[in-house]
């Protein structure tokens, strides 16, 4: 994003003017158009198309056609292809600055004022044209529709409940305005998984109870069989989904199959905004090819030959089977950089409902203890091939927020240290077994709940269990489905939980920090707190130990914040508290991605970040831009 920097605070991120204003038609689209159903390129591209630069990001022209093959484990998998294609209103390069996308620019005014401007010319992938109307649509017909969003609009259009004004100036201006800054805005059009603050209002209206006929909208009601005009429409706007093929997008590719199947094809948008540049539209490749596949079988698939791009579901332990298979099938095996704080992560649940186990997670010396008596380098040896670090869960060496202390927190092994943090807390006494006892008797014997898709956790778990009972801890691994994992946490039942680290290793002074403060019920080590804050004190319960109120209190420094020196003062401070509290146990970080491409497929990078937030994994890398040689 190219910032300019005045005194009023306006920022303003503008696009590149196109440099090419003829080029070849698209083989795939050239008999529709000779036939009259399409337009010509010219007349299908906004006024001002994004020009992807194609030296600028290490890339080579490329060629028309193809298919694209990726394996997926499941039919929800198919809204990765909306991840990896990354349209947005704004988006992430790949230094992970923001820059406009699907909007031409935006001006920023003191961080409070938004306004939008579009492409003219610009269309939905149905060919209708994108307008400020589709903006209007969403604000005054959706978000602030009792009926289709009852807990009011997403949070990031909140600020300390304020909610925006939203002014439409003209046909291609959308202003969002509040009377305080708004710095999680312009990141969260940018997500993985967006902020959608627009939708095609041509196309939805016929489902929605202000706009349809009653008689039509009934009956479509009825043959939906669901419960009212209200679900129907929320069925037909999922945009994120890619589960309603009639819905107009603005993404490179548009699914083509209806669900459920075991085969996806995503078909090119005629109507893509993004052109390379000699001014030929994008994307390269005419379509993806989605394969569902039990997850077991993904890395074996691979190694096949069955996919010309794919990493999802692959394992570093994967790598030595995958690059055996790259003379004999065609592709090659390359090693990115994952983008997690730290691969995985352990979660004591400070809000238990277990009484006894919850002022001992609280004790923070506890939570030292069990993160020096983790054994990572035994881990990385053993799990790892010895190519990961031992680390905390924090952000990587990267970030420009990275100190070596909060990497190295509580990460040596020392049971001799681990021993005296547990006997100064009174856990002196032990069962014939060797276990502690906990203050009301009982064993120290930790429940972790693993939500019981990754062998990969079991096995670090596995040993974890032998280290800890060196120290007379002693946990029991329990797997269950995502939904029941999540449930366990929630309600209190867990005791411990494990997943991936933060997903943003990568901010900087301006990213939200808050991955890392209790604003969310899905922070395993403090779901209820998070509830509270979500719920705006409805539901949860209030963070009662000064350490979470302080993180919650330089989360409105950071987002009162008039300047980059306040939020990294903020951001500091925030990852020092982590890093002294340890408020969830990392294990290492650093581990490697692999990617597997095929060698006809070009301008795939060598290198990367594989990581959700930010970059939407191979999103930030210009997927449109990939074609194949052959």
């Amino acid at each position: 994003m190219r910032f300019t920097s005045i005194l009023a605070a306006s920022l303003i991120i503008a696009g590149a003017p196109l440099v090419a204003s003829a080029a070849e038609e698209v083989p795939m689209l050239a008999e529709r158009v000779a036939a009259g159903e399409l337009p010509p390129m010219k007349e299908r591209l906004p006024e001002n198309p994004r020009v992807v630069d194609l030296s600028e990001n290490g890339l080579a022209p490329g060629r028309y056609g193809g298919s694209m093959r990726m394996l997926m484990a499941t039919s929800q998998d198919i809204r990765m292809v909306n991840v990896y294609g990354y349209a947005r209103l704004v988006c992430y390069d790949k230094n992970f600055e923001l820059e406009p996308d699907i909007l031409e620019s935006v001006d920023v005014e003191e961080e409070r004022i938004f306004t939008l401007r579009l492409r003219p010319g610009h269309k939905w992938s149905d060919g209708a044209p994108f307008t400020s109307e589709d903006f209007r649509y969403f604000w005054e017909d959706v978000a602030s529709n009792e009926e289709l969003s009852p807990f009011g609009p997403e949070k990031s259009l909140l600020i300390e409940g304020e909610m925006p004004r939203v002014s439409i100036p003209d046909e291609y201006t959308v202003v969002y305005e509040w009377s305080k800054p708004n710095p999680y805005f312009l990141p969260a059009l940018a997500g993985a998984r967006p902020m959608y603050i627009y939708l095609p209002a041509h196309y939805l209206k016929q489902f929605h109870g202000d706009y349809a006929e009653k008689e039509k909208l009934d009956a479509m009601v009825r043959d939906a069989a669901v419960r009212n005009w209200a679900s129907l429409h929320t069925r037909m706007a999922r945009q994120y989904r890619s589960t309603n093929i009639e819905l107009p997008v603005l993404q490179p590719w548009i699914n083509t199959t209806v669900s459920p199947s075991e085969r996806f094809v995503f078909e090119r948008n005629p109507f893509f905004h993004r052109v390379d540049n000699q001014g030929r539209q994008l994307p390269y490749v005419d379509s993806i090819i989605v394969n569902v596949v039990s997850k077991s079988l993904i890395p074996a698939k691979t190694g096949s030959g069955e996919a010309d791009l794919q990493a999802r579901y692959l394992r570093l332990d994967n790598y030595t089977f995958l690059k055996e298979g790259e003379a004999r099938n065609d592709y090659g095996v390359r090693l990115w950089q994952v983008g997690t704080g730290s691969q995985i992560a352990l979660y004591p649940n400070l809000n238990s409902s277990d009484e006894t186990w919850r002022q001992l997670a609280r004790d923070v010396r506890l939570r030292r203890a069990l993160s020096l008596a983790v054994d990572r380098e035994e881990i990385n040896n053993v799990v790892y091939f010895g190519l990961a670090r031992p680390s905390a869960n924090t952000v990587l060496p990267a970030s420009p927020l990275f100190q070596p202390e909060y990497q190295d927190a509580w990460v040596e092994y020392s049971p001799e240290k681990a021993n005296a943090l547990l006997d100064e807390i009174g856990l002196t006494e032990r069962n014939d077994a060797g276990i502690r006892l906990m203050p009301d008797g009982r064993p120290l014997e930790i429940v972790v709940q693993t939500a019981g898709e990754s062998t990969e956790q079991t096995d670090v778990l596995e040993l974890i269990h032998d280290a800890w009972l060196k120290i007379g801890v002693k946990i029991f691994i329990k797997p269950s489905q995502r939904e029941v994992f999540r449930d366990r946490v929630f309600s209190g039942e867990a005791m411990m939980a494990v997943w991936s680290g933060v997903d943003n290793g990568l901010p900087g002074p301006g990213t939200s920090p808050n991955e890392f403060v209790p604003v969310a019920q899905d922070q395993l080590q403090w779901p209820k707190w998070g509830q509270y804050f979500e719920t705006g004190g409805g539901a949860g319960e209030p963070p009662d130990i000064e350490s979470a109120k302080r993180l919650m209190e330089l989360r409105l420094d950071w987002q009162n914040a008039t300047d980059r020196e306040q939020r990294r003062a903020a951001w500091d401070e925030i990852l020092k508290i982590h890093a002294e509290q340890v408020f969830s146990i990392g294990i290492v970080s650093g581990v490697m991605q692999p990617v597997v491409v095929s060698n006809k497929l070009k301008n795939v990078p060598a290198e990367g970040i594989y990581g959700w937030e930010p970059g939407a994994y191979f999103g930030v890398y210009h997927p449109e831009a990939f074609w194949y040689a052959q």
